[in-house]
């Protein structure tokens, strides 16, 4: 991935969607499994796909086919799937600085995932102003198109694949966390961001450990959250108070 400024020969759009390409090694394997999942789970193809292209939240929609063919009440299942999704409350309001104002917002917002928040908390300080919307825009359709194309084969063929090749059946299910995984890792090379994702990835763990696994992930988010701000306070002020001695 180039961390240059988009070559003005090539539109925005066009770097987005090919610096996507990549989060087809993660979204594809496990879209099938939602496909073939919710089918198992007594919906149809079509009804598979719908849901994909619609809600297109990941670890909630595996939850919402499961709470519906257990025959939990709505009421249940909009409550579990939007306390999955909390974590979008922390992701908007940080890469919202970098795309400024735009009254398609709430169409913006749908493609937003846990890899394009990544893929974009990297790429869109080191691209001009105005390339950001449009490296975004190509960005997010190439992850919205690969999962509901993965779901529809999942869906059409998902049985026959792991029919055929059972290790396909082992393997899919890790290849989102091992894409969300490479692109976290430079991150890494930041002491703030290695010891908030070090406190993040504990809480989760620790709650997952005891059986919460649905809260996991938005409480490990906050937390993160917190740690982070907490750092940045102390490094803050204590970059305000060497600059008082040196200059006192």
């Amino acid at each position: 991935m180039s961390s240059s400024a988009t070559p003005d020969k090539r539109p925005a759009w066009v770097t987005g969607a090919r610096e996507g390409i990549p989060l087809l090694g993660g979204y594809v394997p496990v879209a099938i499994s939602f496909g073939l999942i919710a089918v198992q789970s007594g919906f149809s193809a079509w009804e598979a796909i719908v849901i994909s292209t619609l809600v297109y939240a990941g670890a909630s929609q595996f939850l919402f086919v499961a709470m519906v063919a257990a025959g939990a009440p709505l009421w249940l299942v909009v409550v579990m799937t939007l306390l999955i999704n909390a974590r979008h409350v922390v992701y908007g309001p940080n890469i919202a600085p970098w795309l400024g104002r735009s009254r398609y917002w709430p169409w913006l917002m749908h493609g937003l995932t846990d890899q394009i928040f990544a893929l974009s908390h990297v790429r869109l300080p080191q691209l001009p102003p105005q390339d950001r919307m449009g490296w975004y825009i190509g960005a997010s359709l190439v992850a919205w198109f690969s999962w509901i194309g993965g779901t529809a084969i999942g869906a059409i063929a998902g049985k026959e694949l792991t029919q055929r090749w059972p290790l396909v059946g082992e393997v899919m299910p890790f290849a989102l966390p091992a894409l969300f995984l490479v692109l976290l890792a430079p991150k890494f090379a930041s002491r703030h961001w290695a010891m908030t994702l070090a406190a993040t990835t504990t809480i989760a763990l620790i709650f997952a450990i005891y059986g919460f696994k649905n809260a996991a992930i938005p409480i490990a988010a906050l937390c993160g959250a917190l740690v982070y701000y907490g750092l940045d306070r102390l490094a803050r002020n204590r970059g305000r108070r060497n600059d008082e001695v040196n200059h006192g």
